[in-house]
């Protein structure tokens, strides 16, 4: 049977691979250059040895073995915000952000997503404490990018749309930034911008997904 599986697997490309269907089920087979020495391999039931402990899930990643303890799962949470209304221009956000962020505070290490749901909007991190950089930003963006080109050819909804679709793809509408002891780690001088390109946008909605280890609880 064996070398039937073999000769099966040489007409796939496979030479002398058993498919794992045909080996215990509880064995895992890494790629040499991801393999353990045979010394520090976990005891995985394969030959006749213990099957791993009920209590912990293991999982291979990058040649480590990874051990999370059993009623201890990654947190996971998602809901959308919505920032208010603001002019044309680039906005320092993050404030706003954080206080609509349920369960921030709540974990050990993590990561939080931003997704910006526009196409005319964009949002990304630059300086937070010299306001006239925002300015410099709005100064750069409209002359790069001037309302009504001559060249556009989209411009049915007006002279500030396609520029504002321009400015969004440029700069960008995500950010996955890193989480620490509940707090956001960014830079001391990083803020969370809002870049409103339209002369009125309305208020923006914002896809937050917010996953991670949690804090353990105190005793």
């Amino acid at each position: 049977a064996a070398g039937e599986a073999r000769l099966r697997l040489r007409d796939h490309g496979n030479p002398g691979r058993v498919p794992f269907a045909l080996r215990p089920p509880t064995c895992l087979l890494l790629p040499a250059r991801f393999a353990r020495p045979r010394h520090t391999l976990p005891r995985s039931g394969c030959g006749g040895r213990s099957p791993p402990s009920p209590t912990r899930s293991t999982t291979f990643t990058n040649g480590h073995l990874l051990r999370q303890k059993a009623g201890q799962p990654l947190y996971w949470h998602q809901n959308t915000l919505r920032l208010a209304a603001r002019p044309r221009g680039f906005h320092l956000v993050t404030n706003e952000i954080v206080s609509q962020i349920s369960g921030l505070a709540s974990l050990q290490v993590g990561l939080l997503h931003l997704l910006l749901q526009h196409t005319s909007a964009s949002l990304f991190l630059n300086e937070n404490a010299d306001p006239d950089v925002r300015t410099d930003f709005a100064h750069w963006s409209d002359h790069a990018i001037p309302d009504g080109a001559r060249y556009f050819v989209h411009t049915l909804e007006g002279n500030d749309d396609m520029p504002a679709h321009l400015k969004s793809g440029l700069l960008g509408v995500s950010l996955t930034l890193p989480v620490s002891d509940g707090r956001l780690q960014l830079g001391i001088w990083q803020g969370i911008y809002l870049g409103e390109h339209r002369s009125d946008g309305g208020s923006r909605s914002v896809c937050a997904t917010l996953w991670g280890e949690l804090k353990p609880e105190k005793k």
